[in-house]
């Protein structure tokens, strides 16, 4: 199994990315050499060197060593919309084999890679191809990012289901507070606690409080 995680999400704004750049930052914190990945990304920015998204070019600001865009992001779509339509209207098709050799010379370089899927893990990346099928392809356990907002309790659950019906490993999780305003958040989280079978790596303050966030990376 190559040494990285894949990280999910239970829905599009969860803070898949925001998480992946604290779980960069904790292994870099333990002397590691960690490499972020976006393989897959929609809503991306036309500029003079290309396609840019933002969580990729986050996840490059936050690795030691940086990865090259390319390797990066191979797949970015300007529209910010489902990846499997933007491809299709792209002309393009998503497929496994340029991620694969990506994300082996991003490895190359690094003790740990951290690969962020796009939206939540029942997103298609193609007619045929799921997030499921890319963890599998890069033998990646998965890491999952729970967004705390009201319906987080039934999301968390399907989502750690799924991820094990479809055969990946769910190495920890990771509650994110995106709305400061939730009710009973502190009760909501003890209930995924008692119910999700895998390790809660952190807990990440709403966003205006989050600098210097850190996750628990010692059993990683």
């Amino acid at each position: 199994m190559n040494r990285g995680f894949f990280v999910t999400g239970t829905d599009t704004g969860a803070g898949k990315t925001h998480a992946s750049c604290v779980l960069l930052a904790s292994l870099r914190a333990q002397g590691l050499r960690a490499s972020g990945m976006k393989p897959v990304a929609s809503g991306s920015v036309a500029m003079p060197r290309g396609l840019r998204n933002e969580d990729a070019e986050a996840l490059i600001a936050a690795s030691d060593p940086q990865p090259v865009y390319a390797d990066c992001n191979p797949y970015a779509f300007e529209p910010p919309i489902a990846p499997h339509i933007a491809a299709r209207e792209a002309g393009v098709e998503i497929a496994l084999a340029p991620i694969h050799a990506a994300h082996a010379r991003i490895a190359s370089g690094a003790d740990r890679t951290v690969v962020e899927g796009v939206g939540g893990w029942m997103a298609p990346l193609s007619d045929t191809l799921m997030q499921a099928d890319l963890a599998r392809a890069l033998e990646l356990p998965v890491i999952l990012v729970v967004g705390l907002r009201l319906g987080c309790l039934n999301h968390a659950l399907l989502t750690t289901r799924a991820i094990r019906a479809d055969g990946c490993v769910l190495r920890g999780w990771i509650a994110n507070r995106v709305d400061p305003a939730m009710e009973r958040s502190d009760e909501n989280l003890a209930t995924l606690r008692a119910r999700i079978d895998a390790p809660l790596l952190g807990v990440l303050a709403f966003a205006p409080d989050r600098a210097g966030a850190t996750v628990d990376v010692a059993g990683l």
